[in-house]
């Protein structure tokens, strides 16, 4: 089954991805993809918490057999490899479901090789049924990926203003840091920088569910503390996904 409309994925867009740690694919999901999306991270979210240690949130592809088969789905692959280059690793799969009246989440970011940057990490986030900005929207600050920062938390927009944003500028361009607040169709596909600075504003109240679930892959070389897979899921055969389940 295709996963992917046709899209554009090159040098251009890469750059574009380098400089401002992430880079949408709008509508870029099937119909088809969409609705069995919908379905899956439906059950997901039905699913008891009754293991604190492996979660049905947190471990996703390990409780869903759909969710299971698209971590060697080759269109995801493909644009893996297309940011990362051919030697990749799955990291985790983990839904990100937001119901109406869901918070959202603070600022943060993710570590990985931060002494390194020849050592990837890309997450690919398939919002389903897309976000305004000011309902569940992601938001971002363009640049913050550059400084390798794992540790970038904030409660609230101008608490990152004043704190880490506060006297620094791009890396690349020079330009003061700022904060960006996305919009997107459904079937949107979003790719970030694991480093990036990122935190999802609330979902309204009445607001249907936003159904979204990120897939991480990386170039191995180091210890990942978000790689979330237990040891009978790292050596289950998965179709596609032959060699890719390993931490190295």
């Amino acid at each position: 089954m295709e996963l992917f409309r046709p899209y554009a994925f090159g040098d251009d867009e890469r750059a574009v991805l380098d400089r401002d740690g992430h880079f949408a694919l709008p509508g870029l999901l099937t119909d088809s993809a969409c609705a069995e999306l919908t379905a899956a991270l439906a059950r997901i979210q039905s699913m008891p918490r009754e293991d604190e240690e492996h979660p049905p949130q947190r471990f996703s592809a390990e409780f869903d057999a759909y969710l299971e088969s698209l971590i060697g789905h080759p269109q995801l692959l493909d644009l893996a490899r297309r940011v990362l280059g051919p030697e990749i690793r799955y990291d985790h799969c983990v839904a990100l479901n937001r119901e109406g009246g869901n918070q959202g989440s603070r600022w943060h970011s993710h570590e990985y090789a931060d002494d390194d940057p020849s050592l990837g990490f890309v997450r690919v986030f398939f919002y389903v049924n897309g976000f305004e900005a000011d309902d569940g929207g992601l938001k971002v600050v363009p640049g913050s990926h550059l400084y390798r920062d794992p540790s970038i938390h904030a409660d609230s927009d101008s608490a990152l203003t004043r704190g880490w944003m506060a006297g620094k500028v791009h890396p690349a361009s020079g330009e003061p840091l700022r904060i960006e607040e996305l919009s997107v169709p459904p079937g949107t596909v979003v790719l970030m920088w694991t480093h990036a600075a990122h935190g999802v504003n609330p979902r309204r109240e009445k607001s249907d569910t936003r159904w979204c679930v990120v897939y991480a892959y990386r170039n191995p070389g180091r210890e990942s503390r978000a790689r979330w897979l237990t040891p009978a899921f790292e050596t289950k055969p998965i179709q596609g996904a032959e060699g890719l389940m390993s931490l190295y």
